[in-house]
């Protein structure tokens, strides 16, 4: 039987460097920085580790119903949502994941924009609005 991603790179504990890498980085992003501007760090670390796990095979997993809740409000766009991919691929491969395993996990991320994305910012509508 083969191996997931999350047993292969050292399950939640790995997991859990990756998003912190990929906050440092995130905090900082002119493109994305704003939006962890006064958030609960530990507790979205936390989470974001879940999922993340939950993408490359972990036990941990939430409802794309409860993704979708949490981000709806945050009119996320999709150069945004391209921003945040592009920095967790710099975070996967920091901490040693290869090219192929950080396109499963980049693909497993692409699959949820549909419910991260909530509106269009060349159109200026959510997505349901036009």
């Amino acid at each position: 039987m083969s191996q997931t991603i999350y047993e292969k790179y050292g399950g939640f504990e790995t997991i859990s460097r990756i998003v912190m890498s990929f906050y440092d980085m995130a905090l900082v992003s002119d493109e994305i920085g704003e939006y962890f501007k006064d958030i609960d760090m530990p507790r979205l670390i936390d989470h974001q580790t879940k999922f993340v796990s939950s993408l490359v095979g972990g036990p941990a997993s939430l409802s794309d119903d409860r993704i979708e809740a949490v981000h709806r409000h945050l009119r996320i766009s999709h150069a945004e949502f391209d921003a945040m991919a592009k920095l967790f691929g710099q975070a996967l491969s920091m901490h040693g994941m290869s090219d192929d395993d950080v396109g499963v996990a980049l693909e497993a991320i692409e699959g949820k924009r549909a419910i991260i994305v909530a509106w269009d910012a060349a159109s200026d509508l959510a997505p349901g609005a036009r």
